[in-house]
C-alpha cells in the first residue's frame, strides 16, 4: 500500500528487469527498421518497401509521359543512320536511368575509387498545348502557347583504381630479450657506429653501456646529477655526448672513460641533442625553448636559435637545407638555416606537443609524431605528405625508422607500433610487458633506437628494464597476411 505524506505520493521503485525490458522494447521499435534478420519475410511488406524506395530515388522518371511525335521533315538528321533518338523516349530515357543507378550502387559497394560522369539529357521538344500536370510547361515569349520538357539527367559513377601505394610485406617484431640494471626509468639510447656497443641513459643519473651481441653490462659512467634524458655518439671522433636535467652537456672521451668537455649555456633542463653528421657541431634542445648550436672542440655557443614558445624536446639534422629541424611543445615543428642562424620556416599541422621527430636514411623526408597523430614531410620545403593510416591516441614519445623502410612509434602506454613508410600502414601493433613487481602504469617507452643494420630494435621503458626487438624468422606472407585497404578521402600530397 502506497504511503502519503501529506500531498507527496511515494510511488514504488520498478525493478531493474522490468525497466531493462522495457528500454530494450523501446529501442526495438526504433532501430528494427535497420535490423534486415529482425524483419519478416512478409512478400507484401517487401514490396511495399521496395516500391517507396524505388519512389523515393526514381520518382522523377518513373512515370513520364511519352513525348509527342515530331514532324520527319523538321527533324534534324541523327547520326545513328537516320534513326530518330526520342522516337520512343519512354523505352530510352527510362532505362537509361535505372541502368545508371544500378551501376552507380554497384560502384559505390566495391570500394573503389569512383569518378562522376554525366548522362546527357535529351533535347527539350516543343508540345502543341500544356499538359497538365506536366513539370517544365512555360509560354515562349514569341507568343503562343508553346510548352517544353525538359528529362532529368543522371550520374553514372565510374570506377576508377586507387592510386594509393600498396604497403610491402614486413614480417613481425618479437620480444628476445630484457636487459635489468638501472635502478631508474631508462630514458634514452644510442648506438655505436661499429654496432659492438649500445649506451643508455636513466633516471638513476648513470650511463650504461652494453654489448649489442649479449646484452651484458660493459661499464657504467657517472658524473650526472640528474636524469640523463639524451645521447649521440660520434662516428668521427671517440666521443660520447649526454644531456640531462641538471642543464649540462657532457663530452665524454670513450678512451678514458672521462668527461673531458662541459658546455654551459641552458638556463633548464636539456631535453634533446643531436650531432651533425658532416660538421663537428652538436645541437641541443630544452625547456629554455632554445636549441643551442656548440662547437664540438672549443665549447663555445655558435648560435641560439630562437623562436620556439615551449620546451625544445626533438632535434633531428642533415648534412643538407634544412640542416636543423627541431619539434616542441609548442606544436610547431622549426626548419633552421645553420649557415645564417635563422628560421626558414614553420611548419603549424600538429595540435598537439610535438615530442618526437624521425628522419628517413636516405630520402630527403621526415616523420613527426605528437598525441593526435604521425605525419610525414618532404624536405626541404616542409611539404605535408599525408597522416598515418591509423592512429596511436596516446603521447607518443620517440620514434625510429630503419633503412627498410620501417617506422616504429613508442608511447606512453607501453604500445609499440610498426608501419610501413611508404604507405602508411600500420602493420603491427605490440605491447610491452612490464616486469614482476612492477605497476601497469610503468609501461611507459621513453626512447628506442635501431642498431646500425636495422635489425635490431632497443627500447627504454618505464619499468627499468631495455628490451631487444628483432624479426620474426619464421613468418612468412601466408602466417602474417597484410590486411590493408586504401583511405578513401584522404590527402597523399
Amino acid at each position: 500500500m502506497p504511503a502519503t505524506v501529506g500531498s507527496t505520493t511515494f510511488v514504488e521503485p520498478q525493478s531493474l528487469k522490468k525497466l531493462a525490458l522495457k528500454s530494450l522494447k523501446r529501442s526495438f521499435d526504433i532501430f528494427a527498421a535497420s535490423h534486415a534478420d529482425r524483419i519478416s519475410s512478409n512478400p507484401q511488406s517487401r514490396n511495399i518497401r521496395v516500391t517507396c524506395k524505388a519512389r523515393t530515388e526514381y520518382g522523377a522518371v518513373m512515370n513520364l509521359a511519352p513525348l509527342p511525335p515530331r514532324d520527319p521533315s523538321s527533324a534534324p538528321p541523327s547520326s545513328n543512320g537516320g534513326e530518330n533518338v526520342h522516337s520512343n523516349p519512354s523505352s530510352q530515357a527510362n532505362p537509361g536511368v535505372f541502368e545508371g543507378a544500378a551501376n552507380h550502387r554497384n560502384n559505390t559497394e566495391s570500394g573503389a575509387e569512383l569518378q562522376l560522369v554525366t548522362v546527357p539529357t535529351p533535347r527539350a521538344v516543343p508540345s502543341a498545348a500544356p499538359g497538365p500536370g506536366v513539370p517544365g510547361d512555360f509560354k515562349a515569349a514569341s507568343g503562343g502557347s508553346i510548352t517544353e520538357r525538359y528529362q532529368p539527367s543522371a550520374a553514372v559513377m565510374k570506377r576508377l583504381p586507387s592510386k594509393w601505394p600498396k604497403p610491402a610485406w614486413h614480417p613481425p617484431w618479437i620480444n628476445y630479450r630484457v636487459i635489468s640494471g638501472h635502478l631508474g626509468w631508462v630514458r634514452s639510447v644510442a648506438f655505436d657506429p661499429g654496432n659492438e656497443w649500445f649506451c643508455t641513459g636513466s633516471a638513476d643519473r648513470t650511463i650504461k653501456i652494453w654489448e649489442t651481441a649479449t646484452g651484458k653490462l660493459k661499464l657504467t659512467l657517472t658524473g650526472h646529477i640528474e636524469q640523463i634524458r639524451g645521447l649521440a655518439v660520434s662516428p668521427r671522433h671517440p666521443y660520447l655526448f649526454s644531456a640531462g636535467d641538471d642543464k649540462q652537456v657532457k663530452c665524454w672521451d670513450l678512451e678514458y672513460n672521462k668527461v673531458i668537455r662541459s658546455y654551459h649555456g641552458h638556463l633548464s633542463g636539456v631535453y634533446c641533442l643531436s650531432l651533425h653528421p658532416t660538421l663537428d657541431v652538436l645541437l641541443t634542445g630544452g625547456r629554455d625553448s632554445v636549441c643551442r648550436v656548440w662547437d664540438m672542440r672549443t665549447k663555445a655557443q655558435i648560435f641560439a636559435l630562437s623562436g620556439h614558445e615551449n620546451t625544445v624536446c626533438s632535434i633531428i639534422t642533415q648534412a643538407t637545407d634544412p640542416q636543423v629541424v627541431t619539434g616542441s611543445h609548442d606544436t610547431t615543428i622549426k626548419l633552421w638555416d645553420l649557415a645564417a642562424g635563422k628560421s626558414m620556416s614553420t611548419l603549424t599541422f600538429h595540435k598537439k606537443s610535438v615530442r618526437a621527430l624521425a628522419m628517413h636514411p636516405f630520402e630527403h623526408t621526415f616523420a613527426s609524431a605528437s598525441a593526435d597523430n604521425i605525419k610525414k614531410f618532404r624536405l626541404p620545403k616542409g611539404e605535408f605528405l599525408h597522416n598515418m593510416l591509423s592512429q596511436q591516441r596516446t603521447i607518443v614519445n620517440c620514434m625510429a625508422i630503419n633503412e627498410d623502410n620501417v617506422l616504429c612509434s613508442a608511447g606512453d602506454n607501453g604500445s609499440l607500433w610498426f608501419w610501413d613508410w611508404k604507405s602508411g600502414h600500420n602493420y603491427q601493433q605490440a605491447q610491452t610487458v612490464v616486469q614482476p613487481g612492477s605497476l601497469e602504469s610503468e609501461a611507459g617507452i621513453y626512447g628506442l633506437g635501431f642498431d646500425v643494420t636495422g635489425s635490431r630494435l632497443v627500447t627504454c621503458e618505464a619499468d627499468k628494464t631495455i628490451k631487444m626487438w628483432r624479426e620474426d624468422d619464421k613468418a612468412t606472407p601466408e602466417t602474417h597476411p597484410i590486411h590493408f585497404r586504401p583511405p578513401k578521402e584522404m590527402r597523399r600530397f
